[in-house]
């Protein structure tokens, strides 16, 4: 059976040609709105959304919306701004703090640190990491990494309560961004872009009702190394290229593999494809210089983010069906 590295290669040509067509039938017949609203904060997969946008209605149907707040990375706000300038699309800046603030998101993010680092306070940052489980089996535990204002480090395993207060206060930030997005596209009548890549999808990487909800979500379907094969082709500024994924979330910087996926994104993306297309495990392993073991361990994670994430997908539940009522054509 064939599997290499180059599996997941596409021809962004015809790639990009097909979703952009696809963008301009479904506003058409379903969406019926006159352009896009898209968040952006920097990343890869925000920036490709905006130049897929770009390409489908022209660059004056776009907005790209900046939100960042006081835990954002310097760069957020300079990397948004250079990709929606380099694509000549209308950016929108909407700081998030002062909402943040009224909702007591900072005071209950820092309430729920210190359940576990009762010292914690202003000056301070953190993050919450998993231990990589290609290394380790088990259970992933989550833990609270702290930075005092020294610079020195502290690291603490989260107990559940401290876990899912610190995961419910983040996802505040979400929220009101999206919140943010539809009031745009509302009193624009166009529609909300979402960015998610088919890693992110299809692993639950998301928050519901907030960067999970969307009207279209063009590259979902991409693993996330193909979603950089057509940044390259996009001609998306080097600067957003060559910047590793990050959450953006937190405090401290922290990379994706380190908050949610087992492995670097490009690894990951080969080991689902490979769970996906039933690729014996030993095959997968030699490929990509691993033992079996950690392929196994990290598509048992695979299985477990697919479960335990299911909720994320679910519409809301009704007691009985309701009939779909078709408008008169």
């Amino acid at each position: 059976m064939t599997f290499s590295k180059d599996i997941l290669n596409i021809d962004p040509e015809k790639e990009t040609k097909k979703i952009c067509e696809r963008m301009r039938e479904i506003m058409i017949s379903q969406l019926k709105r006159r352009g896009i609203v898209v968040g952006v904060s920097g990343g890869i997969d925000s920036s490709v959304t905006i130049a897929l946008s770009a390409k489908a209605f022209g660059s004056d149907r776009v907005v790209a919306l900046q939100m960042p707040e006081r835990h954002s990375a310097d760069e957020t706000l300079y990397l948004s701004g250079l990709v929606a300038d380099h694509f000549s699309i209308q950016k929108l800046h909407e700081d998030i703090s002062q909402i943040l603030e009224a909702v007591g998101f900072y005071k209950r993010y820092d309430h729920a640190v210190r359940l576990v680092v009762p010292e914690y306070g202003e000056g301070w940052k953190s993050k919450i990491v998993i231990p990589n489980v290609v290394e380790k089996s088990g259970f992933n535990i989550f833990s609270i990494v702290v930075q005092k204002p020294d610079g020195s480090i502290l690291k603490k395993r989260l107990p559940l309560k401290a876990y899912l207060e610190i995961v419910a206060a983040t996802n505040f930030k979400q929220r009101t961004r999206k919140m943010l997005e539809y009031y745009h596209a509302d009193r624009l009548n166009y529609a909300v872009a979402g960015t998610p890549n088919r890693l992110e999808y299809d692993q639950g990487f998301f928050v519901k009702l907030g960067d999970g909800a969307a009207d279209i979500k063009p590259i979902a379907h991409l693993y996330k190394s193909q979603v950089y094969q057509l940044a390259e082709y996009l001609d998306i500024p080097g600067e957003i290229q060559e910047r590793p994924p990050t959450t953006d979330t937190y405090s401290l910087a922290q990379g994706q593999d380190e908050f949610y996926f087992s492995l670097p994104y490009d690894q990951m993306d080969l080991c689902l494809y490979a769970k996906n297309n039933d690729i014996p495990i030993e095959i997968v392993a030699k490929e990509l210089g691993l033992f079996s073991e950690q392929v196994q361990r990290v598509y048992n994670d695979i299985d477990t983010k697919r479960s335990t994430t299911r909720y994320l997908h679910l519409p809301p539940m009704l007691i009985e069906d309701v009939p779909e009522i078709k408008a008169h054509p």
